[in-house]
């Protein structure tokens, strides 16, 4: 069994602690600074509030990319071992590390794909490191399923961000179609055409709404990591930029 501290429980972490700690692990949360709606899941996921990271072998972190340097740096100090499972480029997870490591922590990449993981099949963490197979140990009698990847130290993040530029990009084009077709009349139009040739685009289209409208905000600066991947790898940054500028427009409700 070991000791997990989650930071911080939002939807996805939440489920991700509760996963570990139905696998027999002691999971808990740092409640410092945290909003009620935090505190509330992470009572219905069974974790517990700890005062700090002090005595905890394992820090998970799981929060919006625009905070992932800040919260590596709010556990300065801590040795164990830092996952690191936010969806940021592989330079800003090179920069974690290094704020990580220079506390006497070890560092893992980590990636989630996947909902939240209430039950098994849906979900896999992907890891990569030397210490990635260590940790997939943790997460091997859990419903999130590990995957340990060989190359290079920061391949995790490297696989979200082409996983997610797929995902979350497209959604942002169909989002950009429709309110494009909508300023010029021809929307019905467009539904029509969509359902005579692309059936599949309205629903997802309907789906994309949703859920810009309830996380757009946190996809914004995952957009901009995808277009800074893209740029180191030779590839156009344009594509993370735009989908950004389009989750811009959905407020954090």
């Amino acid at each position: 069994m070991a000791r997990i501290v989650i930071l911080h429980p939002g939807a996805m972490g939440a489920a991700v602690g509760r996963a570990v700690h139905d696998a027999g692990h002691d999971v808990g949360w740092i409640a410092e600074a945290r909003s009620p709606a935090t505190a509330d899941r992470a009572a219905a996921a069974g974790l517990h509030a700890w005062s700090g990271v002090d005595e905890a072998d394992v820090v998970i972190s799981l929060v919006p990319p625009a905070v992932a340097l800040a919260t590596a740096r709010s556990v300065a100090g801590f040795a164990g071992v830092y996952i690191d499972a936010n969806a940021i480029s592989p330079a800003r997870a090179a920069e974690v590390a290094g704020i990580v490591r220079s506390g006497g922590a070890e560092y893992v990449d980590a990636s989630v794909v996947g909902p939240p993981p209430v039950q098994e099949g849906t979900t896999r963490l992907y890891l990569s490191g030397s210490a990635a197979p260590r940790a997939a140990e943790l997460f091997a009698q859990s419903r999130l399923e590990p995957v340990v990847l060989d190359g290079v130290e920061y391949a995790a993040s490297a696989l979200k961000m082409a996983y997610a530029s797929w995902t979350k990009i497209s959604a942002a084009l169909v989002l950009a179609a429709e309110g494009t077709a909508r300023a010029h009349g021809v929307a019905d139009a467009l539904h029509a055409e969509w359902r005579r040739s692309q059936p599949d685009l309205e629903q997802r289209g309907e789906r994309a709404a949703i859920s810009a409208e309830q996380k757009g905000w946190r996809w914004v600066d995952e957009m901009r990591q995808i277009a800074e991947t893209f740029d180191a790898a030779g590839e156009p940054a344009g594509f993370g930029d735009a989908a950004a500028a389009v989750y811009k427009m959905f407020p954090r409700p």
